[in-house]
């Protein structure tokens, strides 16, 4: 062979398209996993820093939606602090974004080794959990620009918080889905219903919870309208909803042992703790920013456990 001639390439370089490393993001049950963390992961961290917006009274820091001052889609430094909070909130939505789509994507690519004579080995309910969090991100684009225009209307932003909720229960879900073993959990009767009791309790303690804000100081903006209520008595509801979840999950770990269970326990536990002492320390920022993480981490416990507790077995674990 001569200086001039040049080698062929090998057949396994030939083989290789440049973008084979972009299809292993979303290729594969390791995938698959991963991105259904990130999505877990990522509607967590948005429910917290959506919190702090409001806890720094920043809420109308971008005044109008979706720009954020009138002309303009970044924050100008005559919005000060707050509209630099309020911006790196909506900025977190990309993020979020990006992370739910190639959620979806893994989803839709996976082929499930284990049951490949099932629809080819696609998995349907990891489709459509996956799917249903990227349909919740343009709701909560479009709730959260009604109460910036309503200038924070507490049923709004409660409504905006409560849809968050949800999709951190979805997001839970599609964990469990991805990581799910062989067997059920909960095989005892009475242990599924009091499993159900707590997931139902723990729903109705989170939308209390918001009514409750909806009353108080931390309104998001030193002018926004609070909702009438007595925020006393809506309190000890939420109180009183809280520890009725609390008592059907010891009923629950007593007949179940389940590890879903405990973890639901210690969870609700802490949560409690801060919640208490929130109350009797006035709502200070710190407490009610934890007491915000706290909600998520509840109803992502309550939502494992409630899938724990169903009575299918859950589908084979991804290989």
């Amino acid at each position: 062979m001569t200086a001039t001639e040049v080698r062929p390439a090998s057949p396994e370089r030939r083989s290789t398209p440049p973008w084979a490393p972009l299809l292993r993001l979303v290729t594969g049950a390791d995938a698959m996993r991963r991105w259904a963390v990130a999505a877990l992961a990522i509607n967590v961290l948005i429910v917290v820093t959506g919190g702090l917006v409001r806890l720094t009274a920043s809420g109308m820091g971008c005044p109008t939606w979706p720009e954020c001052s009138d002309g303009s889609f970044v924050a100008h430094p005559e919005l000060g602090v707050h509209g630099a909070i309020e911006f790196g909130n909506r900025l977190l939505t990309f993020v979020l974004i990006v992370v739910v789509a190639l959620t979806w994507i893994t989803a839709l690519r996976f082929r499930d080794a284990r049951r490949p004579e099932v629809r080819g080995g696609r998995r349907r309910d990891l489709r459509w959990l996956a799917g249903g969090l990227l349909l919740g991100i343009p709701a909560q684009i479009v709730i959260g620009g009604i109460s910036v225009l309503t200038h924070l209307n507490p049923w709004v932003v409660g409504l905006h918080f409560v849809v968050s909720m949800v999709l951190v229960g979805l997001a839970t879900a599609l964990v469990r889905q991805a990581w799910a073993s062989r067997r059920a959990d909960v095989r005892h009767g009475l242990g599924r219903l009091a499993g159900r009791v707590a997931f139902a309790g723990m729903v109705l303690a989170v939308w209390l919870g918001t009514v409750v804000t909806g009353s108080g100081p931390h309104a998001g903006d030193l002018g926004a309208v609070r909702n009438g209520l007595d925020g006393g008595q809506l309190a000890h509801l939420h109180a009183a909803a809280v520890w009725v979840t609390i008592a059907a999950t010891v009923v629950c770990l007593a007949l179940t042992r389940s590890r879903a269970v405990v973890l639901l326990l210690v969870v609700e536990v802490l949560q409690a703790a801060i919640g208490l002492a929130q109350y009797h320390l006035g709502v200070p920022v710190g407490l009610v920013a934890l007491h915000l993480l706290g909600a998520s981490l509840s109803v992502a416990a309550a939502t494992n456990v409630l899938l724990a507790v169903r009575r299918r077995p859950a589908p084979a674990a991804l290989v």
